[in-house]
């Protein structure tokens, strides 16, 4: 053993340089994994950015309402007492409009046809409230203000290049001098368009407004939350803690695994046969809509509602039966408050999972067009995402601003739901 050749000084300094280079490539692909994360961040806020951008800068214009104030006078020669409604008082206010602008109507009435492109019927329609709330105005003027027609606002937007040959552009060189000279005049002003907020559905793209598609979206949540939270945590609690470890309860729960993976469409199929084909749920409803976005909820909170109970330390349990707590005593007084932080931000995310579906709602036929705000449950409604699919469908150029602005709203409800579930956990986390 005394015989044992040692390590020569050069076999050991080529040992340590071989180690100093495998150390050297080591740190290297750490180095490159990282930057490669890095970039990967980078690559994913950058098309983030590039999407909210686009539709921020597609949809802030929106938010800009263009209005005009003129005086009109109630021609007692076109209105009849006896019915007030038949008056043409659209006509009335192309008329007062042109008079302002120094001009007259022709023969054939084909002037003021041309300006009437330019304004909102909303404007008629105000004189005509007020005619018909105090009859004493016919004869005399009421000023009424309202909004311009869409392509009109378009064209104080920058959407309307006067640059466009005029066989390209909706409004002839006559309209885009007509409104300049509005403008110049201070009938045209500028303002935030609140009515985009408090307005529903219209034909009329300046009249078009989100509140029947908010108001239907929470009307479907509340139905979605009250059935999909409480029935989902009862499931998840009894496979968790109760039901026996079998072949059926491993079937269930394979099963559970892949309905949270079905496609959100193949809902909308079962709701159409069962909820109205066969249970004749109002179509198009805010109950309808909820029953079946809860029946693709469920799967999700149940996944969740049971990650947060096994997360629950064992120890929690062992302690409450310890001291003479019942199995189910132990379950709702000890374990599913501590995990209640987690329940909550599943049901949470789930909920603003299903605020964004669309596919199952066309099946249920809450596609139509919805002028009003449906005032319960079983009317008529439509949603945020299904609005959004509607007017990006439309012809008017001006309801494709509106597709920009209303996926807005929708970003902030998300964000709001998502913000909830942060501050939820955040507020009743613990730490173990």
């Amino acid at each position: 053993m005394t015989d044992a050749a040692l390590p020569t000084a050069a076999t050991a300094a080529e040992r340590r340089s071989l180690a100093e280079a495998r150390l050297k490539r080591r740190r290297a692909q750490e180095t490159r994994f990282m930057w490669y994360g890095r970039l990967a961040i980078l690559v994913a806020l950058a098309f983030l950015t590039i999407l909210i951008g686009r539709i921020a800068l597609q949809g802030y214009t929106t938010f800009v309402d263009y209005r005009i104030s003129v005086p009109v006078l109630v021609d007692p020669a076109r209105v009849d007492r006896a019915d007030i409604t038949g008056a043409n008082y659209d006509q009335m206010v192309a008329e007062a409009v042109l008079a302002k602008l120094g001009e007259t109507d022709d023969e054939f009435g084909e002037t003021s046809g041309e300006l009437k492109e330019l304004l909102s019927n909303d404007l008629g329609f105000q004189i005509l409230d007020q005619v018909r709330a105090d009859p004493g105005l016919i004869g005399r003027t009421v000023t009424v203000t309202g909004p311009l027609g869409a392509d009109a606002g378009l064209y104080f937007k920058g959407e309307l290049d006067r640059a466009t040959p005029e066989a390209d552009r909706k409004l002839d060189d006559r309209q885009l001098a007509w409104l300049d000279k509005m403008k110049a005049q201070g009938m045209v002003s500028s303002s935030f368009n609140l009515g985009f907020l408090t307005r529903s559905d219209s034909t009329e793209p300046e009249q078009a407004g989100v509140l029947g598609a908010v108001v239907g979206s929470a009307l479907m949540l509340i139905v979605t939350a009250a059935l999909a939270v409480p029935i989902g945590m009862l499931a998840a609690v009894y496979l968790e803690e109760f039901a026996p470890k079998n072949r059926w309860t491993d079937i269930i729960e394979v099963n559970i695994n892949n309905l949270a993976a079905v496609p959100s469409i193949v809902y909308g199929l079962l709701g159409l046969a069962v909820f109205i084909n066969w249970l004749a749920v109002p179509r198009s409803s805010p109950l309808v809509g909820g029953l079946v976005l809860a029946l693709m909820s469920l799967p999700t909170v149940i996944i969740a509602t049971r990650a947060s109970l096994k997360a629950v330390p064992p120890s929690i349990r062992e302690a409450a039966l310890a001291v003479g707590a019942s199995r189910t005593q132990t379950v709702f007084h000890h374990v599913l408050p501590l995990a209640m932080p987690g329940v909550m931000t599943g049901a949470i995310l789930s909920l603003a999972h299903a605020l964004g579906e669309t596919a199952p709602l066309l099946m249920i036929g809450m596609v139509s067009f919805v002028p009003g705000v449906p005032a319960g449950f079983t009317e008529g409604a439509t949603v945020l995402p299904v609005q959004i699919f509607i007017w990006e469908n439309a012809s008017e150029r001006a309801f494709h601003e509106r597709t920009a602005a209303a996926i807005l709203v929708l970003l902030v409800f998300m964000i709001l739901m998502n913000l909830a579930a942060i501050l939820v956990r955040r507020r009743f986390e613990r730490r173990w």
